[in-house]
């Protein structure tokens, strides 16, 4: 294979156009290959295979520093700088991670898995170059259609084009995010996409207008208004020039030659500049240009069984009895269970492209209007919106559901999409309920009963883990914990998906002679009654899968303290086990869990660690 002899970016600029053929398909090959055995993002990197060739071959990367945005685009990027023989590792436990990581390369400079970000650290590294400090490098930002459907992407834009700072911007156009892209912006993007014309005709009209006789004082007032109203006609590069950005395109994204030389021509501008380049998600690879919905973006999908599976199923069945039930996403339709929803009420869904903080504020004003907006979002996407929940919808008291998919550790993404923080920053929204299903059967409980709370604000968090099965006569209601084992040795309070591991660790500690109580938590505000219950047992321990500083076993333990303090009951020892503050790598949720000591092994051993301390 040519590809085996590109050890680095400097590697291409010996190869002919033949062989930059060859690679791309060889390119091709190997992230099939690789995501098809470990999972991954394949449309959108099989799109940008020219594209990645060609700036690797105009920009010298990592004197020039190429920033990616979402990183999930760079497996091209990566496969060029020197990773190619690990790349089957890919999003495996202790291999390349499927977002670009400054751990493994100089040539990665952001991690960048939440989108529209990169224009603001584009216009922080830009003006840092042009500092007093600076070494005056390159900065190049390559980012989606979909990443400018969220607000910080204009933020950057127009602080970008205000500094006036050198920055090449690459728009990636494919006119999908997740799903096909959502916004204004994106339609006479794609209006241009069908209009090859453009450039040439612009570039006429103004040349012809720059030829006309003007006289007098304001003739070049005049000429400038003339060109002005030109502009307008054509979008969207109006829109990027009043910004202050120059605007070049649209151009072929699978062109190499022809990517080379506008790029090349974006480097001899001052100030901050956009290539537009057309490409298409899946280019190359049948199955993905077969795909309607997403084009491969990922390859999974909601599987039966699942959590996401429940709250699909639960949605329609409360759509059916609830006719002011909205539903909202922000450019996921699919991943988080809203498709179903949408073929049967296409009038009550509403896709915000990769705009949470927009999502979250317009659910407040669908609810203060009378609707009951459910926004069905990642747990780690909800985090970029954590302002807007609390002062937008908490402070107003509004009853919006958030649904919170991926919660947890979700494993194979890696730092940026453990669903950690969730339940650290909403337990502490004033007002705010809090569902944690340990069962497929629950969550469609807790939807219903998160439905029926018009005071202020709920939230059903699940994890991307297999859901458990259970009868009618194992399922909770209302705001009420549950009480699953009955033990006098200690209390095990567990929270959502690690009632498992509680009960199995239960089970073993009674083969030894030791039986606990196991509660489910079910809901914050937490139930008085398990409380109670558990401030009579010497030992509690808590678990859950989020972090363990902030979480829901600090909640348990400092009610306990008040108890004690109040002379309400002994204060028992309380051990809380959660997720360390830290960043955690990727790897299979349920052996990071095992690692953390978050299996019934782990939570069995610390009860009898406990407890033996207890007795000492």
């Amino acid at each position: 294979m040519l590809l085996d002899a590109v050890n680095c970016p400097a590697d291409l600029l010996r190869l002919d156009p033949d062989d930059l053929a060859t690679v791309a398909d060889e390119i091709r090959e190997c992230i099939v290959e690789a995501v098809d055995a470990n999972g991954g993002h394949l449309g959108s990197n099989l799109g940008v295979v020219e594209l990645t060739l060609a700036l690797h071959r105009v920009f010298d990367s990592p004197r020039d520093i190429i920033l990616w945005d979402t990183g999930h685009q760079a497996y091209v990027h990566k496969i060029l700088t020197g990773r190619r023989a690990d790349f089957a590792t890919l999003r495996t436990a202790g291999g390349l991670s499927g977002y670009p990581s400054r751990a493994e390369s100089s040539h990665d400079w952001i991690e960048n898995s939440h989108a529209s970000t990169v224009l603001s650290y584009a216009h922080g590294l830009a003006t840092a170059q042009e500092s007093d400090l600076g070494e005056r490098r390159r900065i190049v930002a390559i980012l989606g259609d979909g990443s400018m459907t969220g607000g910080m992407a204009f933020e950057g834009l127009n602080n970008l084009g205000h500094s006036g700072r050198d920055v090449t911007i690459i728009l990636n156009d494919n006119g999908r995010s997740y799903a096909p892209t959502v916004s204004k912006l994106g339609d006479s993007l794609a209006r241009l996409r069908i209009n090859p014309r453009f450039q040439r005709q612009r570039s006429r009209v103004e040349r012809l207008v720059g030829e006309l006789p003007v006289v007098g004082k304001d003739a070049s007032r005049t000429l400038d208004a003339a060109k002005a109203a030109i502009r307008e006609m054509w979008e969207p590069t109006s829109f990027f020039e009043n910004l202050g950005v120059r605007y070049m395109g649209p151009f072929d994204g699978h062109d190499i030659a022809g990517l080379e030389k506008a790029l090349r021509n974006a480097t001899e501008l001052d100030g901050p500049v956009v290539v537009h380049v057309l490409t298409e998600k899946g280019h190359g690879y049948e199955p993905a240009l077969n795909d309607t919905v997403k084009r491969m973006h990922d390859i999974g999908s909601i599987k039966p069984g699942s959590y996401t599976a429940a709250f699909t199923e639960a949605l329609i069945k409360e759509g059916e009895t609830r006719p002011e039930l909205v539903a909202i996403t922000a450019a996921m339709p699919d991943s988080t269970g809203l498709l179903a929803f949408n073929e049967r009420f296409p009038d009550r869904c509403f896709d915000v492209g990769l705009a949470e903080q927009h999502a979250v504020t317009a659910a407040a004003g669908m609810a203060m209007g009378g609707l009951r907006p459910v926004f069905a979002v990642y747990s780690t996407f909800l985090t970029r919106a954590i302002d807007q929940v609390n002062l937008d919808v908490g402070l107003h008291g509004q009853p919006v559901v958030f649904c919170l998919d991926r919660a947890g550790v979700t494993g194979d993404d890696g730092a940026s999409h453990h669903g950690l923080l969730d339940m650290v920053l909403l337990t502490k929204v004033p007002g705010m309920t809090l569902f944690a299903p340990s069962s497929y059967q629950e969550l469609q409980q807790m939807l219903h009963d998160a439905l029926d709370i018009t005071t202020g604000p709920s939230t059903v968090r699940w994890p991307k883990t297999a859901a458990r099965q259970v009868g009618s006569e194992d399922v909770g209601s209302g705001l009420d914990a549950r009480r699953t084992r009955v033990g006098s040795a200690a209390c095990i309070l567990a929270v959502g998906k690690m009632l498992d591991a509680a009960e199995a660790a239960a089970d073993q500690l009674a083969t030894e002679g030791i039986d606990v109580t196991v509660w489910d938590v079910r809901v914050v505000p937490l139930d008085d009654t398990m409380l109670r219950d558990a401030a009579a047992q010497r030992l509690v321990l808590t678990v859950e899968d989020g972090l363990r500083a902030g979480g829901v076993g600090s909640l348990i333990a400092d009610r306990l303290q008040e108890m004690a303090v109040d002379g309400e009951c002994d204060r028992p020892l309380v051990r809380t086990l959660g997720v360390p503050t830290a960043y955690l790598p990727h790897g299979k949720p349920d052996q990071i869990l095992a690692d953390l000591g978050l299996d019934a092994i782990g939570v069995a051993a610390e009860l009898r660690r406990c407890l033996a301390h207890l007795d000492s």
